[in-house]
């Protein structure tokens, strides 16, 4: 740790295989980094935070100049790379974002926290989200740009204008401004964005310092704060790398060999697949299933499913689901069974999978009590059929369950086999989150249909069960649309197409 700077900074670790498996950011980059590295003191911290470590294996820092700028760039990499132990930060708090439509005839300044693939040009993070909104006004203000919400404004929106605004706007409403003109505006808004234009920059300096000199510190630290959350933005982050390798020599070959030994197989456990399951608040149920060969990824053979038949949060019954599904179609297909099956969690998991695959009549390797453990097999069992080892492991404790043992065992904390099972199941997790991202993405992109003024949900769901999906219908005419569609009529028709299709 002696090459690591003690400037602030943002730190990343990977474990063997390079993945990603944790961001963090520091005052002092040295300091923090070494909590971790250093031996003393780790029998003390809690299970999760050893696994961490002991995953460890390589060190990538990125120096910055402050902490703020520490927190975003820490922000950006997690939602990046959705790393397996940032558990403060998974959660869908995110900084507020400013979007603009550069298409739209007249664009206009819109705050949000979910950057989609729109098309749209988006801005941020900002650190100082309370202050967002005053910074948002201003440059409103600044720029004349408009605050309605419709696509061309026209008179009608002119009469529900305040005062305020309208002082401030360019009207494009009233025709006092061209489309050129009020894009040459918004041009310059993109270049105090991208930290080409210094005029805003000194006129919040300007009126600042002017505040401070009247003892107005109110106003003084809102400039102030406004002042931060276009220069974070604007500013390039200044970085410097630097990385740090922890040897730690994986040994899938050692590893599988252990694994053997441990959980009394009679053949190594070449081939072995995993399943995790994630959903948000019991809807849009994914789950995912990866596949390691010899101790390493077969990306090739990793597998998600959408859950159809479970409703409502109910882990046990969507591990039996996706595991009926897997199974039933390699037995279909007639393809070869893995040597072990790991699921993400503890006896309920595992019972549920259990449950599965003996409704296909697929035979499972158990286990005797502990006592008896060295015998192993169930005797009604014959060595000449083909026996499926299947193992639940938990997070909390890094326990495994096994069939027929109503306590769980735990291998050594230094062991290549548990190493192995937790990469296995780390990755299993990663995978499912990724896709339960892009699927939940998906979803929320079909709401670009919420936007279109009059269309509710009766109407969202007849076009969405026509097309299919958003992406297909901004395909299509108003004439397919009125085709295809006929309950919406030529003005929802033609609404739709404009607001999916803007000039």
């Amino acid at each position: 740790s002696q090459d690591i700077s003690r400037k602030p900074g943002v730190y990343i670790f990977r474990n063997n295989f390079g993945d990603v498996i944790y961001v963090g950011k520091a005052k002092n980059l040295r300091k923090r980094v070494s909590t971790y590295i250093r031996p003393s003191g780790h029998k003390k911290k809690d299970p999760k935070l050893r696994s961490l470590i002991k995953s460890i294996a390589d060190i990538e820092t990125i120096e910055v100049r402050n902490e703020q700028e520490a927190l975003i760039l820490e922000a950006k990499l997690i939602k990046k790379y959705y790393p397996r132990y940032n558990i403060d930060l998974r959660d869908d708090k995110r900084f507020l974002l400013i979007k603009l439509d550069l298409k739209a005839p007249y664009p206009r300044i819109i705050t949000t926290r979910l950057k989609k693939d729109d098309g749209f040009s988006y801005y941020g993070p900002f650190p100082q989200v309370s202050a967002l909104k005053e910074t948002v006004r201003f440059l409103n203000d600044y720029y004349s740009l408009r605050r309605c919400s419709t696509r061309i404004p026209g008179n009608k929106d002119r009469e529900h204008c305040l005062d305020s605004i309208v002082r401030n706007c360019s009207a494009p409403c009233e025709n006092k401004i061209t489309q050129k003109e009020y894009h040459v505006k918004v041009n310059q808004l993109c270049e105090l964005f991208a930290g080409k234009n210094k005029q805003v920059i000194e006129h919040l300096e300007g009126r600042m310092h002017k505040a401070a000199e009247k003892k107005l510190f109110e106003e003084a630290a809102r400039m102030r704060d406004m002042l931060e959350n276009i220069k974070f933005i604007s500013v390039q982050i200044n970085r410097s790398f630097a990385r740090a390798r922890i040897v730690r020599d994986n040994k899938p070959d050692k590893a599988i060999a252990e694994l053997k030994e441990y959980l009394k197989l009679e053949n190594k456990p070449n081939k072995i697949e995993c399943f995790d399951n994630s959903n948000l608040s019991g809807q849009m149920a994914v789950a995912a299933m990866v596949c390691f060969k010899k101790g390493r990824p077969s990306n090739k053979d990793y597998r998600h499913y959408n859950i159809r038949e479970v409703k409502g949060i109910d882990d046990f019954a969507t591990m039996q689901e996706v595991i009926g599904r897997r199974y039933s179609r390699i037995l279909r297909e007639g393809r070869e069974l893995p040597d072990l099956i790991l699921v993400d969690g503890g006896k309920g998991q595992l019972s549920s999978a259990i449950k599965a695959l003996e409704k296909l009549n697929i035979k499972i390797k158990k286990y005797l009590p502990k006592d008896s453990f060295e015998k192993s097999l169930v005797s009604d069992i014959k060595k000449s059929e083909k026996m499926i080892a299947i193992a639940g492991l938990a997070k909390k404790h890094e326990e495994i369950f096994l069939p027929g043992l109503s306590k769980s065992i735990r291998l050594q904390r230094n062991s290549y086999a548990l190493r192995l099972l937790q990469h296995i199941r780390d990755e299993a997790h990663r995978f499912a989150i990724n896709f339960h991202r892009k699927y939940r993405q998906k979803q929320i992109s079909n709401s670009i249909l919420d936007e279109i003024p009059g269309i509710g949900e009766k109407r969202k769901k007849i076009l969405l069960k026509e097309f299919g999906s958003v992406n297909k219908l901004k395909k299509m005419s108003v004439e397919e649309i009125l085709i295809r569609a006929p309950g919406m009529g030529e003005i929802f028709a033609r609404k739709i197409f404009e607001h999916l299709n803007p000039v």
